[in-house]
């Protein structure tokens, strides 16, 4: 493989003007395809294999027309301390909002809570229900006006409205002052490592490039805001550390002599062999996201993924022609004062770090396990949901409308289960149906059962029934559970399946579902890491060593995620607005990311480490041989992908919060604590053997030439261009 990359990085470097025309056409395709695509679709998702799925094709099948698409709003109206919303001016004030948002040419119904029995009982809150003839997506800017506009009155008038629903939900914002300093961050730390402006700035220019076309496609295929902004996430930090591995070097070969199609070709076809590896273990771990059977995180996974190729082709392709076009403003200038001479020549930072690790390797390692050991403490009490109003900021009307029904009808009203009984096959479908509600009222923790409404052949009803908790109360997974077994014997007794569904119901399933996944995926993420390692660097203990660096850093990030979002450490200062589970997709989706990039700084720091053992080096030698040249590269890349992911730490969406704290706490815990902290103490401690490999399982593993060792001795053996000096001001026609 390093061969062919090789040929293909003094190909894309030699045609340059012909794959920079291809990648501007490309892009240019993909943002037409994005604009002419239909809006993506935000309302809700299917969950096959589910109890409350199978309960949702029921109504369908029996109650045509009854789940309307189109969107919904739910006004809440609470009138000041010591009044009611049914007395005098409050009420008039109420009825005017209703008729004035009914008046909508896209509204279907707008319903009183008068007529509809929608008071609270001590007569504080109230709501009206609104109904819409579009999707929320088709909705167009004046009914939306229309309906905050009538909310504005209601408040003018002297009550507290706020509005909820599909109406006025929005996706996560897709950039903010945050990312900015993010991106910024990583500039600074291109900056600091190359030297140069433009140097520094290729790598975000290449980043940039991937984003928009990965971003692009994702909308053309018309996946969710949520989705895009994961893939911008991911695109970004990754499409800037492999540019970043490429251009290193790239620089490093310029720096030993050769000349600028040559140093391009032995970058792409070295570096580019780790960034081919790296990227494509990180899709085949997104894309196993699969597994799980949710769709939405199959989306996600899916989505990621494309990005990471973009992000590698673009690195193997696009970057070297960016080399070709710029061959004298990426190397920086000769060092000319005998300060800088002096610099240059002390043992780099990494190398002296490796031997200060080695000198007393047990300690070392025994403080990174046990550090990371206590920081993923908090993870023992990890529980599992998906989120809803409940988790916005108290700033937005949603979640202010949530509270105040909260408090005025009490916390379940958010989260009504929806209880469907199939009693088609049974003599007295009546009597059977109330026989369900009656077990319903007697369940512990329902307050409230709804009247049944019958379909019109009479052979299915639905009844809603309202829990003492929220939608995200571990109290609430606890009654449907018991309405769950309730039914069991319901339909033992009678013949009629008993089917809890509604938001709340499907929320719980999808957290089972995935839960139920977790476990499996992380095994065969964690096989997979040490087969392939195996591969890489021919050892046994090596790789067994990487997954378990890489299991702690998992472990760490969980525990930062349940200490921060769960427990509430330190949710003040980073904008959390609600404590409690943990969204139920954040940690497959993380272990899947996390896995990619762990094996990413692992390879681009052991394989010099082998290298430098190979041509006979010491153990403890080696290490510091291969940390002199690769440390300083990985810490960069590390500090990019955590500013990157910091950035959206920022952003209002709770899920987004939630990933982008917990893959910037992973990638500082593999980075700095396992790869440069634990990898050196441990290698030092187990000695020769640490490359130990059965002799049987090196006949059958395949040789793998991920760093183009076999590349470079080929090359030395008989250079492809001639080598000379290489110089600033060395001119290249472009």
């Amino acid at each position: 493989m390093a061969s062919l990359l090789y040929r293909l990085g003094r190909l894309s470097f030699r045609k340059r003007r012909y794959v920079a025309l291809a990648w501007v056409v490309l892009l240019v395709a993909c943002a037409f395809a994005a604009i002419m695509a239909p809006a993506a679709e935000e309302d809700g998702f299917s969950m096959p294999g589910t109890e409350s799925q199978q309960a949702f094709d029921l109504l369908d099948a029996r109650f045509p027309g009854g789940n309307a698409e189109g969107a919904d709003a739910r006004i809440v109206f609470a009138a000041p301390d010591g009044q009611r919303v049914t007395a005098g001016d409050n009420r008039a004030a109420v009825e005017k909002v209703v008729a004035e948002v009914g008046d909508g040419t896209q509204v279907a119904e707008a319903l009183s809570p008068f007529t509809e029995d929608a008071v609270s009982k001590d007569g504080s809150t109230a709501y009206a229900t609104v109904t819409y003839k579009a999707k929320s997506d088709d909705l167009t800017e004046a009914t939306t006006k229309d309906l905050l506009d009538a909310v504005e009155d209601g408040r003018d008038a002297g009550l507290t409205v706020e509005v909820g629903g599909s109406a006025v939900d929005a996706g996560p914002e897709l950039g903010g002052v945050t990312e900015i300093i993010g991106i910024a961050v990583a500039a600074v730390v291109l900056f600091i490592t190359f030297r140069t402006l433009i140097a520094a700035g290729l790598p975000l220019l290449t980043a940039l490039i991937g984003l928009g076309a990965g971003i692009c496609a994702i909308v053309a295929v018309g996946m969710s805001t949520t989705t895009i902004t994961l893939a911008l996430m991911l695109g970004l930090a990754v499409g800037i550390d492999y540019a970043l591995f490429i251009l290193s070097r790239y620089r490093a070969e310029r720096s030993e002599g050769h000349p600028a199609e040559e140093a391009a070709g032995r970058a792409v076809g070295t570096a580019g062999s780790a960034v081919v590896f790296a990227g494509t273990t990180v899709v085949i771990a997104l894309a196993g996201l699969a597994v799980a059977g949710v769709p939405m995180l199959t989306d996600m996974g899916l989505a990621a993924a494309g990005t990471i190729v973009i992000a590698v082709l673009i690195a193997l392709t696009l970057l070297p022609a960016l080399f070709g076009f710029l061959p004298k403003a990426l190397m920086p200038r000769p060092r000319r004062t005998a300060k800088q001479r002096t610099a240059a020549a002390k043992e780099p930072a990494g190398s002296r770090w490796a031997r200060y690790v080695i000198r007393r390797p047990l300690a070392a390692l025994l403080l990174g396990v046990v550090g990371l050991g206590v920081v993923a403490l908090p993870a023992l009490d990890l529980q599992l949901t998906l989120p809803g109003d409940e988790a916005q900021p108290t700033s937005t009307t949603q979640r202010r409308a949530y509270d105040a029904l909260a408090e005025g009808f009490g916390p379940g009203f958010n989260g009504p289960l929806t209880v469907v009984i199939d009693a088609g096959k049974t003599a007295d479908p009546k009597a059977v149906v109330e026989q369900a509600r009656k077990s319903l009222s007697a369940t512990h923790g329902v307050v409230e059962v709804s009247p049944a409404m019958f379909n019109k052949a009479g052979d299915t009803a639905v009844v809603s029934a309202v829990p003492s908790t929220g939608p995200a109360a571990t109290e609430t997974k606890k009654i449907v559970e018991a309405i769950r077994a309730e039914a069991g014997e319901l339909e033992a007794d009678t013949g009629a399946p008993m089917l809890v569904t509604g938001q709340t119901a499907m929320n719980i399933d999808v957290s089972n579902k995935v839960t139920a996944a977790l476990i499996p995926y992380l095994a065969v993420v964690v096989g997979l890491a040490v087969l392939l390692l195996m591969v890489v660097f021919r050892s046994v203990l090596v790789p067994v060593k990487a997954a378990l660096g890489f299991l702690l850093s998992v472990a760490a990030s969980f525990g930062v995620i349940v200490a921060v979002f769960q427990w509430g450490w330190l949710s003040g200062l980073l904008g959390v607005a609600q404590t409690g589970p943990v969204m139920s997709m954040m940690p497959i989706f993380l272990i899947g990311v996390v896995f990619g990039l762990a094996m990413d700084y692992e390879v681009f720091l052991v394989t010099r480490i082998r290298e430098a053992y190979v041509h006979g080096e010491p153990p403890a030698q080696a290490v510091v041989t291969g940390f002199r040249h690769s440390a300083r590269v990985v810490v960069a890349a590390a500090v990019i992908m955590i500013a990157v992911f910091a950035g959206f730490i920022g952003m209002t969406d709770s899920m987004i919060k939630m990933l982008g704290l917990g893959l910037a706490s992973a990638v500082f815990f593999d980075a700095f604590v396992v790869r440069m902290t634990i990898v050196p103490a441990a290698l030092a401690l187990l000695g020769h053997a640490a490359w130990w490999l059965p002799r049987w399982l090196g006949k059958v593993l395949p040789d793998v030439d991920v760093e183009g060792e076999k590349l470079t001795r080929h090359l030395a053996a008989g250079p492809a261009l001639p080598v000379q000096p290489p110089s600033r001001d060395e001119s290249v026609n472009v």
